[in-house]
């Protein structure tokens, strides 16, 4: 069913092909001595959070929540989220700890997802339904991203440590989460085995 929410979420999984597309443009210009092309790509990336926000916040106000929208909102969010983290690690090549950091975030989103895929065959979603943790996972992870993406320093501020220490931070609160997903899975599991015997 198509409605702004949805379409919202839609246009997030749009924005992901310009992402790629603005990282591979040959853009020197600068503004305010930032470069034009990281100060494009955060802003797209901040306008993904931004859609992100609003179409949940349509979707309760409209009353027009669907399992469509339940299923493609999760995923447009991991798609950007895991497309901006391989641009960051392609652009830093070098750095050890965003490229543990994206490989954690992707493992755990995939498992995750994997994992609330299992207990909603089994009719138990609501056992591994978002945490405290995994919100605050991810505002880290989003302001983390934005400003690995923007890179450059800013009126004094190191953005790009700010953005490398608010990634390991994510990286922290992510494997926290999927211990806690899991052991809920478990639980849940051993539980529905002992109440069918």
């Amino acid at each position: 069913m198509m409605n702004l929410p949805n379409l919202l979420t839609l246009f997030r999984i749009f924005v992901i092909p310009v992402l790629v597309l603005v990282y591979f443009l040959k853009i020197d210009t600068m503004v305010y001595h930032v470069p034009l092309k990281n100060i494009l790509l955060c802003s797209l990336f901040a306008f993904a959070g931004i859609t992100d926000y609003f179409d949940g916040y349509l979707a309760r106000k409209l009353k027009v929540s669907s399992p469509f929208g339940a299923f493609l909102d999760p995923v447009a969010d991991k798609l950007v989220v895991a497309v901006a983290l391989v641009i960051i690690a392609v652009s830093q090549p070098h750095s050890a700890i965003i490229t543990l950091c994206t490989i954690v975030i992707i493992c755990r989103e995939i498992t995750i997802s994997a994992l609330r895929e299992w207990m909603a065959s089994l009719g138990r979603r609501n056992s591994v339904a978002v945490s405290w943790i995994g919100k605050w996972k991810t505002t880290f992870q989003m302001g983390a991203i934005g400003c690995l993406l923007f890179e450059s320093d800013f009126i004094g501020l190191p953005i790009f440590l700010i953005g490398e220490v608010g990634l390991i931070i994510a990286s922290a609160l992510t494997l926290y989460s999927m211990i806690d997903y899991l052991l809920l899975a478990y639980h849940s599991e051993k539980k529905h085995q002992s109440e069918n015997r």
